[in-house]
Parts: C-alpha cells; structure tokens; sequence
C-alpha cells in the first residue's frame, strides 16, 4: 500500500486496560495522535511551529475501525499514510500493526491548517506547504485502503 510513516514501538500499558482486559477504545487514538506527533515535526508542523510561527493543526473529523483486541504488553507501530491535502486540509490513514504482523485497528482523520491569530482555517505558509507535499508524496498509498472513506449506519434489509 506503499510507503508508510511507521513509529517508533509502542507497548500496551496497565492503565490503558479496561474491564473487559483488553485496551480501552480511548488508547487507540492515544497511540494514533502518538504517531502523527512523530511525523509532524519532519513536516514542519509539530509543537515547535505552534509556539514560533502561530500556526497548529486541529482534528476536524476521526474514524476508527477497531479490528483485534490488543493486550496488556502488546508490542505496536503504528503506519502512516497521507491519503490527499490541500493548503488548508489533509487526510490522513493509519493502522496499528501488532509486533506479530496483524493489524489491530485502523483511523482515519481529516486535519486542518490553523492560524492560532483567529483561530481559523488558514493556508500553510509556503514553505511548511512544500515540506509537506514532499513529505505526502514519500508515503502516500499506491491504492485507496479498503477502509478510508467508511461511513457509519445500519444496513438495512
């Protein structure tokens, strides 16, 4: 699915086991937000470009589809796609890869450029613009993953 972001491991940790003794539903965007905090900086938009050039992202919209539990001490990275992006927005894939090759869980999310002056939607800056097309060119997917652009709802017979 061509080349991804993929993080550094990750370990299941106690606190984020619920009673039913798997990971709770929160952690799986914990570890998603993780990833994107690791690659965020290569583009020029991490925590350093929020307090020196006023500009951040927020989450706009976020899909996870949860595949197979994940236990305490499970071992993950986490692959990241740019699905497609603008100025303004971007679209973003990730899947939780378990340390033996499955995947646990994926997420989707629509991001947006913010000026924090407003805050509002603003273009990047040129040159944050450029790294990051360059940046999605590098892990973009050569084919459209089965489950980005999911929608939710009961079928009905």
């Amino acid at each position: 699915m061509g080349k991804p972001h993929i993080s550094t491991t990750r370990e299941v940790i106690s606190d984020w086991i619920d009673y039913n003794g798997h990971m709770n539903m929160a952690y799986y965007n914990v570890l998603f937000d993780q990833a994107a905090d690791e690659f965020y900086p290569i583009i020029g938009i991490g925590a350093d470009y929020a307090q020196t050039r006023q500009h951040t992202t927020y989450t706009a919209e976020f899909h996870i589809c949860y595949l197979r539990e994940l236990h305490l001490g499970a071992k993950v990275k986490i692959h990241s796609w740019i699905l497609d992006y603008d100025e303004k927005r971007f679209h973003t894939f990730q899947e939780i890869h378990h340390e033996d090759g499955w995947i646990a869980a994926t997420g989707e999310a629509l991001g947006l450029h913010i000026d924090m002056s407003g805050p509002r939607v603003a273009p990047m800056p040129d040159d944050v613009f450029a790294r990051f097309s360059d940046f999605a060119e590098a892990h973009k997917p050569d084919n459209w993953p089965d489950r980005a652009g999911r929608a939710i709802g009961l079928t009905r017979r």
